[in-house]
């Protein structure tokens, strides 16, 4: 038995919850997988594993050994990586997460230029907008807009500030009125991001401090883009972030309103920001790329 691959095969199997799962990952066959993790509870003379038609969990030894041998797994691959990644040149596979319209029109442009000036890395990208699972999904580096703090098994490093603006078309304010202070947002149609359940508020700090206000309106997205067209289409008042609406803002097709106040979906202060293990410390090609993504997210608009 090879038993580093029989322990990959245990910790594949304990993520994904399946054989058939854990052989694709691995890339080999159902079999293999099966083959390895029989050899390995012989012999270790104990059961890891629960078996049955519909799922795959772990028994009580089960989960004491992957604690382990997950972290001598991670041991190891920050050890292979001190040597092949941490030289002069970034080398091998980088998976990285995008929030879905940030990355496309921040970065999107800026991405092949990343893969000419680092030839000997190959990058895999996972556009999404929700917050993925590291070690399940393989993630090297995970871009995120929002509050770093309470990550304390994560590395944080802050990129930029995240702006937003309340916006509305000119059509939508010449039929409904121009707010005056934020409060009277609560009589207006206001378009919501649905990351949130049940009544939202949108939080406006200036000098004088914070206040919270309470919007309601008939459409929540789970789409910056959809919002920014539906506010586009005089539908009603939305906070997107600045460097969706800037140019909209900047051309008239969107007029911003509240521009005293920063404005938040909620009372705390966001940002954009870049997360990855402590596994992925001393890893050049996780270096360049968050030099690469400082380079490109540091231009005034987003200052």
């Amino acid at each position: 038995m090879d038993k580093l691959l029989a322990l990959r095969a245990f910790v594949d199997v304990a993520e994904t919850g399946g054989f058939s799962k854990a052989a694709r990952r691995m890339g080999v066959a159902t079999s293999s997988v099966t083959r390895l993790l029989d050899a390995l509870e012989e012999s270790l003379g104990s059961a890891l594993l629960t078996r049955t038609t519909r799922q795959v969990t772990l028994t009580d030894a089960g989960v004491a050994y992957l604690e382990h041998v997950a972290r001598i797994l991670d041991e190891l691959e920050e050890a292979d990586g001190s040597v092949t990644d941490a030289g002069g040149e970034p080398t091998g596979p980088l998976r990285v997460s995008l929030p879905v319209t940030f990355g496309r029109l921040l970065l999107g442009p800026h991405i092949a230029s990343f893969m000419t000036s680092y030839p000997r890395v190959s990058l895999d990208l996972l556009m999404t907008d929700t917050y993925v699972d590291f070690v399940a999904d393989r993630i090297d580096i995970a871009v995120r807009i929002g509050q770093p703090a309470n990550q304390p098994q994560l590395i944080v490093k802050p990129l930029t500030e995240h702006h937003r603006f309340v916006v509305a078309s000119h059509e939508y304010l010449s039929s409904h009125g121009v707010p005056s202070v934020p409060a009277d947002l609560s009589r207006h149609e206001c378009l919501r991001f649905s990351y949130q359940k049940g009544r939202q508020h949108w939080s406006f700090t200036d000098k004088r401090g914070t206040a919270r206000v309470a919007v309601n309106g008939r459409l929540a997205v789970n789409s910056s883009d959809m919002l920014r067209e539906a506010t586009l289409s005089g539908f009603g008042v939305a906070l997107l972030p600045e460097w969706l609406v800037d140019e909209d803002v900047r051309t008239g097709r969107l007029r911003r309103i509240f521009e005293a106040y920063s404005v938040n979906p909620s009372e705390h202060v966001t940002s954009i920001y870049a997360a990855y293990l402590p596994n992925r410390r001393h890893s050049r090609k996780v270096q360049v790329f968050i030099e690469f993504l400082r380079q490109h997210l540091s231009r005034p608009a987003l200052a």
